[in-house]
């Protein structure tokens, strides 16, 4: 690293960059590491010519407006532009790194059910995490929805494959591999990360094709994984649908038939939950009765750090009025809804997550398993789905007055975040997780 005091200057096969320093961190944001025509494959990005200016956030995938999830946290995407052209990452490192450095990676999978969120949204500014941990951390942004995570390889309309979106995270761990020593990381400690849909797309990678060697180590958070089993038939639905927009349509056409996408999947039970997401026997995914046997394979290889929040479910209780009117039930009314949370937080979170730490240990790999809840004592949010999220990336005015962290003293948030951050970042250099690091943390190193 070169440059200024206040532009610093990144060399490395990709090309030359100019990035920017705040918040006690250096950052080169918004490079681009592969372009994609629409429905088509992307096609890795050849090195630049000439100094590259990265101060620009990278832009959010079109998506469409999630007015729930702004109930639930403030300004969740701050004012990140949307752009179909958006398969960039950004790189934040410890304000006093040069190259060879050597510092371990953690490349960030944002989650949003496939359909919402952004490499480099606010609510996952890896600022304090690097600054704490020196480590060097990778948002990637890819696609999504329509454009993403559904397909059917030769279609009314013509080639529309499936799993673009995982396509796409393989093109940005190659970059990584390529190019992240130039940033002060380690190509060799490359550990990948994500929550929620990016917890799944995590889990897929490691047995995605193509995908050796990318990464040492996979913390996967809150992944449902007890929906991505039996899906064909409903992407198949879906996809019928899907051909009803043609692929030069304007973009936001795109995004507005997504909803009648969506409605396709009613019928197929709890997938319907996600209705987008990873499809088997497409590339780069295993057929589907072959998965097991894939992750088994690849154990050896891959340190796992697999968990879940311990109620899970309770993030969606405010979001769906069925469950508001049975809370509402006199006498018996919140005990009912505490046992529908506490059920599918098993059936779609918890049972998998096990079965996916048991399996690991089998096949000769290292599999730490843990539970997170944090919150206080009795609230409605107490571990819910996304409360890791505060902790390990603490962006103060995206969650402080968030409805996921009422009555959460911001003290409480720090304090809990910096034994999370921790654990984390000493799982990415070692592979090992100590047993229950903190109350609110049980871990089962198996």
């Amino acid at each position: 690293m070169t440059g200024t005091a206040t532009a610093p200057r990144f060399a490395c096969p990709a090309g030359t960059f100019t990035g920017w320093r705040a918040d006690g961190v250096l950052r080169a944001t918004g490079i681009r590491y592969a372009r994609a025509a629409r429905f088509a494959r992307p096609v890795a990005e050849p090195p630049a010519t000439g100094v590259v200016d990265a101060t620009a956030w990278a832009p959010a995938c079109p998506q469409p407006e999630a007015p729930e999830l702004e109930r639930l946290f403030v300004e969740p995407m701050g004012d990140l532009v949307a752009d179909e052209d958006c398969l960039r990452l950004s790189v934040t490192v410890p304000e006093d790194t040069g190259p060879g450095a050597g510092l371990p990676v953690l490349v960030w999978v944002h989650g949003g059910s496939y359909v919402n969120g952004a490499g480099d949204a606010p609510m996952t500014d890896p600022a304090a995490l690097v600054r704490e941990q020196r480590v060097v951390v990778v948002g990637v942004t890819y696609r999504l929805g329509l454009l993403g995570f559904l397909g059917d390889v030769g279609g009314a309309d013509g080639d529309r494959p499936a799993n673009l979106g995982l396509l796409d995270l393989l093109e940005a761990l190659r970059w990584v591999r390529r190019n992240v020593a130039g940033f002060g990381g380690d190509p060799d400690a490359v550990t990948l990360f994500g929550e929620s849909a990016g917890g799944d797309a995590v889990a897929h990678l490691m047995v995605a094709e193509g995908a050796r060697g990318l990464f040492r180590r996979a913390i996967v958070q809150s992944a449902p994984l007890g929906l991505s089993r039996g899906r064909a038939r409903m992407s198949a639905a879906m996809a019928a649908e899907a051909r009803r927009v043609g692929a030069e349509a304007p973009v936001e056409e795109v995004v507005a038939h997504q909803a009648r996408v969506a409605g396709r999947a009613r019928r197929h039970g709890l997938a319907a939950a996600m209705p987008f997401g990873t499809q088997y026997g497409f590339p780069p995914l295993p057929a589907e009765d072959a998965r097991a046997a894939a992750w088994a394979a690849v154990a050896p290889e891959v340190d796992v750090l697999v968990g879940t929040t311990s109620r899970e479910v309770a993030f969606f209780v405010p979001l769906v009025p069925a469950a508001g009117r049975l809370a509402r039930v006199p006498g018996v009314g919140r005990a009912l809804v505490e046992a529908v949370v506490r059920v599918l937080t098993w059936r779609i979170y918890g049972r998998d997550a096990d079965r996916f730490a048991r399996r690991h240990r089998r096949a000769g790999g290292r599999a730490h398993r843990y539970t997170l809840s944090f919150g206080p004592p009795g609230a409605p949010t107490t571990g819910a789905h996304a409360t890791d999220l505060p902790l390990l990336f603490p962006h103060r005015r995206t969650w402080e007055h968030s409805a996921l962290l009422a009555g959460t003293p911001w003290a409480d948030v720090e304090a809990a975040g910096r034994v999370v951050r921790r654990v984390w970042a000493d799982f990415a250099r070692t592979g090992e997780v100590p047993a229950d690091p903190a109350p609110f943390l049980a871990v089962d190193a198996g």
